[in-house]
């Protein structure tokens, strides 16, 4: 079966693509900008891309176009297709007729925390000896790829690969395609379901919080009574949900009334459920945050059978995910980190979480890029100078958003705002000093500040 993807360099759809190849369909597909590191990952799995959206590539004949958000009412493309009446459907409707039927789905939603806690499952799962799929919106140090289809080798004389019972999958409230505007996770059809935490975001498809709730709420409708939902017990929204209907167990995490964690005790968490010890954790990630989304995978994977101990043991080995506070570099004892946080909530624990890890002998010098369509339209301003406060000096960069001079009016001298990259290096490179922690938050590319940073900082030495 041949299926050509439309919107395939985005994580999303790029991770269907690479699923859908290894299970043995031919995939080809389009984007508007194809380049790396999605087109090398694609290419080097021999899937050939075109870049844009000709309409000639209606003659690739595929026998279904797969169509990622990303595509809208006036792509040429798109517009061939439904003029021939060719067949088409949405990437998680495809990921769930021809991947995730009969499987046991493991899904993590939320506003924060998804790739991190997904990708703590799976290497759980992974640990335990169950190798299960995966397609995780980043790419899990412990596998070294988004997605996969999980195979499990069994003791049968041709050496045969069967595919593994559990799949992980982030499950993304964002709409699913323009001709389906319900949330990505309703597809999933979940046997067990993570719910991390829930705030408004995602300002240009939802109209306010009631209406992002009303998606989580669909998602709660469709998990089996004998199924699992494991949920933040601190979250006054997700109480809401929960609250309009529920016919699954649930079970909480973050109160002492379910999954919890004690004091950290000589660099270790202990975990606690029902008030009864699960044992220790042992690891090296920073933050409350991610003792929560430590609990809430240790549940997840205790419902699929893995014993919490073994979950210990696996997440006392988990590397974390490229982008979560990840060390890029160490010059001259100027550490530079890369941080995918980009909304206000994400962006004060990863503060956070630092300030816990270096002290208050140290300075953070906190370096953000607002690039999200939530962030550009202003909705976090008020919030957003607040959600830096902890940092020691706070630059920001933008080309695009009006209202950025004014939003950090409140922290006076320490922030200021840049519109020229160059000069926004030039200026951290000049007053950092050893010991300084420097912090970079963008969901993405940032213009290789980090490289650019580095070298610049070398070059001053």
């Amino acid at each position: 079966m041949h299926i050509h993807i439309l919107g395939i360099c985005g994580t999303f759809m790029g991770g269907i693509a690479a699923i859908a190849k290894e299970s043995g369909f031919k995939v080809t597909g389009c984007d508007q900008n194809v380049y790396p590191p999605m087109s090398t990952q694609l290419e080097t799995l021999g899937i050939e891309l075109t870049s844009g959206f000709s309409v000639d590539q209606i003659n690739l004949k595929p026998d279904v176009f797969v169509i990622g958000n990303v595509v809208t009412r006036g792509n040429p493309l798109m517009e061939e297709i439904l003029n021939q009446n060719l067949p088409y459907v949405s990437g998680p409707q495809w990921l769930s007729e021809n991947i995730l039927n009969n499987r046991w789905v493991l899904a993590v939603a939320g506003t924060h925390g998804k790739t991190t806690t997904s990708s703590m499952l799976a290497w759980i799962l992974e640990y335990a000896g169950l190798h299960p799929g995966f397609l995780i919106g980043g790419i899990p140090e412990n596998f070294g790829t988004s997605a996969r289809i999980g195979h499990v080798m069994r003791s049968l004389p041709s050496h045969a690969c069967e595919v593994s019972p559990f799949f992980v999958i982030e499950a993304d409230e964002y709409d699913t395609a323009f001709f389906d505007k319900r949330s990505k996770f309703v597809h999933y059809r979940p046997k067990t379901v993570v719910l991390n935490n829930l705030e408004f975001d995602h300002a240009d498809i939802f109209e306010n919080l009631a209406a992002i709730e009303r998606q989580f709420h669909h998602f709660v409708r469709i998990v089996p009574n004998k199924g699992l939902i494991i949920s933040n017990g601190n979250d006054q929204n997700l109480t809401h949900v929960l609250a309009k209907g529920c016919w699954t167990p649930v079970e909480r995490f973050g109160i002492r009334e379910g999954w919890h964690t004690a004091q950290l005790k000589q660099n270790a968490v202990e975990i606690f459920f029902t008030g009864q010890s699960q044992g220790y954790l042992h690891w090296q990630l920073l933050g409350e945050h991610n003792r929560m989304n430590a609990l809430a995978a240790l549940a997840a994977a205790r419902h699929a059978g893995v014993p919490v101990n073994i979950g210990l043991e696996a997440l006392a080995r988990f590397k974390n995910v490229k982008r979560r506070m990840e060390k890029r570099g160490v010059i001259n004892e100027i550490t530079v980190y890369d941080d995918f946080a980009h909304h206000p909530t994400a962006i004060q624990t990863t503060i956070d979480g630092l300030r816990g890890y270096v002290g208050n002998g140290k300075r953070i010098i906190a370096v953000l890029e607002p690039r999200s369509n939530t962030m550009k339209m202003g909705v976090w301003k008020e919030k957003l100078a607040d959600s830096l406060n902890a940092a020691d000096r706070v630059f920001c960069y933008s080309t695009e958003i009006d209202w950025i001079e004014n939003a950090f009016d409140e922290l006076g001298e320490k922030a200021k705002c840049f519109h020229d990259l160059s000069q926004l290096i030039n200026t951290i490179s000049d007053i950092v000093v050893p010991g300084d922690h420097v912090l970079i938050m963008s969901n993405g590319g940032f213009g290789g500040i980090h490289e650019k940073l580095m070298t610049a900082i070398s070059n001053k030495l």
